[in-house]
């Protein structure tokens, strides 16, 4: 991908980002992005929790992306909570995602940040404040957080982190996870995608799953090529360096379709972009871990493996991720070459199906 390519990726990123999508709350970037597919002239249907969009070619490829970002939602009088792990969106919680096993950590990853609240329905700005104190309730199971100048919230108003875009050193930060994702399929559509694209709601309350499955059963349909996209978190950015782009051979819930998984290596392979499988990378950390006596590590859980294991494979596909640093906060971090492989590597995928 050229240097003007990304930087009008880039362009269309940096809008996005500002369009808040707190789990649960994810229906103004829905109108946001229903707009931009009405622009370039897309066809879109809304659903429960997803939007699908569809080129001329409906059936010719399948791709996921979950618009869903990290925030916060008022649950009572000054009190707010992580919106992910509230009560309502517990109880698709399986307890083997990477989220639910170190969400204990995040009340740490958040001191002194912006935070925005707006409207869940049209996306109205409703105030700002500052996030003084955060702390994991035993009682509650939530990290439970003190944020100066929003005090006169009803319960249920979303909260977002105040997210910009930023690129230094060739690093993009900004909260990625997934809006780069979504940023990657409109991109595609610009580009002459003609398949169809789901953009779901709420995967990082475990649920998104059920939405794309239940289209599928819907229209009649099933496929074992849907490409779903996200970010990939690494805890070193010498780490996330290391590979340009992320595959899947399985999760914690269920293996992936070998030929499908197969066409992205090749592909990579074709256009010299360095890839790891990140099921692999795991388990070979796990053999470490069992050795020196500690517990492994989950393989996670992915949008892709639950619906793998709930649709009795006659959903089936590959996963393709983005390397990304600072995991579920507002400084998430890749870089401009793994996001160019990223978008490379999809052009090329989408040109073989055209």
């Amino acid at each position: 991908m050229n240097r003007d390519d990304l930087t009008d990726f880039l362009l269309h990123l940096r809008q996005l980002v500002r369009v808040p999508s707190v789990v649960g709350a994810e229906l103004p970037f829905f109108r946001a992005l229903r707009r931009e597919l009405d622009a370039m002239g897309v066809s879109s249907t809304a659903y429960e929790g997803v939007l699908v969009a569809e080129g001329s070619r409906p059936e010719s490829m399948y791709i996921s992306a979950h618009v869903d970002r990290h925030g916060l939602v008022c649950t009572g009088p000054a009190e707010y909570q992580y919106a992910a792990f509230v009560a309502k969106h517990r109880g698709d919680q399986l307890g083997n995602s990477v989220s639910e096993q170190t969400f204990g950590v995040l009340a740490e990853r958040f001191h002194r940040e912006t935070v925005e609240a707006y409207e869940p329905w049209s996306g109205a700005y409703l105030g700002h404040g500052v996030i003084t104190d955060a702390y994991l309730c035993d009682r509650r199971n939530n990290v439970i957080f003190t944020v100066e100048g929003l005090d006169n919230l009803l319960p249920g108003t979303p909260i977002a982190y105040s997210d910009r875009v930023s690129v230094e050193n060739d690093l993009v930060s900004a909260q990625l996870d997934n809006v780069i994702s979504v940023s990657a399929v409109l991109h595609l559509f610009r580009r002459g995608f003609q398949g169809t694209a789901f953009f779901t709601a709420q995967e990082e309350a475990g649920r998104s799953w059920r939405f794309v499955l239940e289209w599928f059963q819907r229209t009649n349909r099933s496929t074992r090529e849907l490409l779903v996209l996200d970010t990939s978190p690494f805890e070193t950015r010498e780490l996330a360096a290391a590979q340009q782009v992320v595959l899947r051979r399985r999760d914690a819930n269920g293996v992936f379709d070998e030929a499908s998984v197969t066409v992205l290596q090749r592909k990579c392979e074709e256009l010299g972009i360095v890839y790891s499988f990140k099921d692999a990378m795991v388990e070979k950390e796990n053999e470490r871990r069992i050795a020196a006596g500690g517990k492994p590590r989950s393989l996670g859980s992915t949008e892709l493996g639950r619906l793998v294991a709930a649709s009795g494979g006659s959903v089936q596909g590959a996963t393709l991720q983005i390397p990304t640093t600072g995991y579920h906060t507002p400084a998430e971090s890749s870089q401009l070459g793994s996001i160019g492989a990223f978008l490379s590597l999809l052009e090329g995928v989408v040109s073989d199906r055209s």
